[in-house]
């Protein structure tokens, strides 16, 4: 991106695990950002972040925060987003949001630019970032509907704990160290007790029983896929693992797809990496600090006339949110999309 000159860039929720992480993926990938303001609520106002090899004070959020912003990258929460998004559009910046508050509106592209950056064109100033499970699903997903079709997807997730956030994860730390120390666990952002446990409820159950993460992943891939008709099952489930979300997918296919020809297929696709060997499958330790998205256990699944098994795991602070983003913005750039229409 030599050449392009530089941008103002704000980001709200700066303070935060994902907001932080926006910033170290600005800098790892060299985005053209000329100023970085540091946004966060008062409570946080007055912390410093690392940008450019020296500390950056983080400013308050409020009203008249984006005059003068190009791009403004959100991660704080759905309210924070829903009240402050259309001022920083109104102010000429353009909003890339990493909460479910625009994600299915019609008029907001829900994006992931391996699979559909074309959306951008004819965005209105906001561009929505799908959930973190939903971002590694659909990335194994879309060469297999391009190769063959997919019919129904099956989906089991099991989520780290930093997908709740800072508090989640030290609270995941101090249950581990007061258990370990033959102390009660105490549990506030958790459903239950996560250390030493799973726990299959993800985000508020809603009246059909499912939770909101999980009716997430069934409307988000429709979307990202252009596919209404998609019939995906899915249970979400808090692992007791601190970065990096694993997804297991059963996979039916609309038609044959042999196993050399869906692993050459898979390898092939952008932000992809298949293990070759069973046995090397991939982890959340292993995923943990990267922007791929690794993929193994790669198997025929005979109980259906099409059917295929992999294993998917991301790193959900990257590519599950941080680094999405910023490959939206450079989608934006790259298309000359950067504007307020």
């Amino acid at each position: 991106m030599s050449g392009i000159k530089g941008l103002r860039v704000a980001v709200v929720g700066a303070t935060g695990v994902v907001g932080r992480e926006m910033i170290a993926v600005l800098a790892s990938r060299r985005f053209p950002v000329a100023d970085l303001l540091p946004l966060a609520s008062e409570r946080s106002a007055g912390e410093h972040v690392e940008w450019g090899g020296a500390d950056v004070l983080v400013e308050a959020l409020d009203d008249d925060a984006f005059e003068g912003i190009d791009l403004a990258l959100f991660s704080a929460g759905a309210s924070v987003s829903e009240r402050y998004a259309p001022l920083a559009v109104k102010a000429g910046a353009v909003v890339v949001d990493n909460t479910s508050a625009f994600r299915m509106l019609p008029e907001v592209p829900l994006v992931v630019p391996e699979i559909n950056a074309h959306a951008l064109v004819g965005h209105r100033g906001i561009i929505a970032n799908p959930n973190c499970s939903t971002i590694q699903m659909v990335l194994a997903l879309a060469p297999l509907e391009a190769a063959a079709g997919v019919e129904r997807v099956v989906v089991s997730t099991y989520q780290a704990a930093s997908g709740a956030g800072r508090d989640a994860m030290d609270e995941l730390r101090d249950q581990t160290i007061d258990l370990l120390n033959f102390r009660e666990a105490k549990v506030k952002h958790f459903a239950r007790r996560l250390a030493f446990d799973v726990i299959p409820q993800i985000d508020t159950f809603q009246p059909d029983g499912r939770t909101r993460e999980e009716r997430k992943m069934i409307d988000e891939p429709r979307k990202i896929m252009e596919r209404p008709d998609l019939r995906v099952a899915v249970t979400c489930v808090r692992v007791p693992v601190f970065v990096g979300h694993c997804v297991s997918l059963n996979v039916e296919l609309r038609g044959p797809l042999p196993l050399a020809r869906a692993l050459e297929v898979l390898r092939a696709a952008p932000g992809l990496v298949v293990a070759d060997r069973p046995e090397d499958f991939p982890t959340a330790a292993d995923a943990a600090g990267q922007d791929e998205v690794f993929i193994g256990r790669v198997r025929i699944d005979d109980s259906v006339p099409h059917g295929l098994d992999l294993w998917v795991v991301a790193d959900n602070l990257r590519k599950g949110a941080a680094t999405n983003a910023v490959q939206i913005c450079e989608a934006l750039l790259a298309r000359d999309l950067l504007r307020v229409p």
